[in-house]
């Protein structure tokens, strides 16, 4: 039996994960968290499954070692691709980013047109179109590869000149589908949602973080795994290259300082 006040674990390649990591702690603050981000194989969008299957499982394993109770996989090229083999490889609960979004983004669409703009293995592995399509079957879906996203987010150009120049180029192909509705489908492209917004217009965006979040609070709730402390809880972030970058883009959207911050190697 896991009791109540170990930690939830969360993993991503980067600093992406955060998106997710934040819209816990405001909808969950007693919450213990530890956070993995393996900044060293940023991105994973760019590799091939099997790569990416190994280093899921890797950074899986590390987060088990550090006796967690629920396990975030706050990727979405890792949930496309690795989900159903780590929900396998271990005994405690496992949440994904892309069904929560495909969710949100059935009840939001009104004229049955969504996009997905993703890393290029989401895309590819057509992950949101199957999740959606399971829930709607008449629902139109056009996905869209955007891998200049990651590395602008990754090294903190989330304004400006440029920023603009790129978000507009990749959303031009989405616009013209017609979509009333846009996932985004890598959890670092909320740090661009700004932006996204201005140039996409009256779209609804869905932020799969926020999706991810209420997942957890109700998985959390239904197996009786909600701390019972009442003061905030600790955050431990772990990273397998140097803090630096991730402590100055991080600190930037979380809003709070990255203290409780540890180099390792998997």
């Amino acid at each position: 039996m896991k009791s109540k006040e170990q930690p939830i674990g969360i993993f991503d390649s980067g600093i992406g994960g955060l998106t997710v990591l934040k819209e816990l702690g405001s909808l969950l603050p007693q919450e213990n968290i530890i956070y993995l981000g393996d900044t060293a194989r940023v991105p994973y969008g760019i590799r091939s499954p099997e790569t990416v299957l190994r280093y899921s499982f890797e950074c899986t394993e590390f987060l088990m070692k550090q006796e967690i109770k629920l396990l975030v996989v706050a990727c979405n090229t890792v949930s496309a691709i690795s989900l159903q083999d780590i929900s396998r490889m271990i005994s405690i609960p496992v949440i994904g980013v892309i069904e929560p979004g495909a969710r949100a983004a059935v009840h939001a669409t009104k004229n049955k047109k969504v996009g997905i703009i993703g890393t290029e293995a989401t895309i590819k592995s057509s992950a949101y179109s199957k999740a959606i399509n399971a829930m709607a079957a008449d629902v139109e879906v056009y996905g869209l590869a955007c891998p200049l996203f990651v590395p602008l987010v990754e090294e903190g150009w989330t304004e400006g000149v440029i920023a603009r120049m790129i978000v507009e180029r990749y959303l031009t192909g989405i616009k013209s589908t017609g979509a009333d509705t846009l996932v985004l489908g890598c959890t670092h492209y909320p740090l661009l949602k700004e932006l996204i917004q201005e140039v996409s217009g009256s779209v609804s965006l869905v932020d799969s973080a926020i999706e991810t979040a209420l997942a957890v609070k109700h998985l959390l709730v239904d197996k009786g795994l909600e701390t019972e402390a009442e003061i905030a809880g600790a955050r431990k972030f772990f990273v397998t290259d140097t803090p630096e970058k991730f402590i100055s883009v991080g600190e930037r959207f979380l809003r709070t300082s990255i203290d409780n911050i540890e180099k390792i190697s998997l």
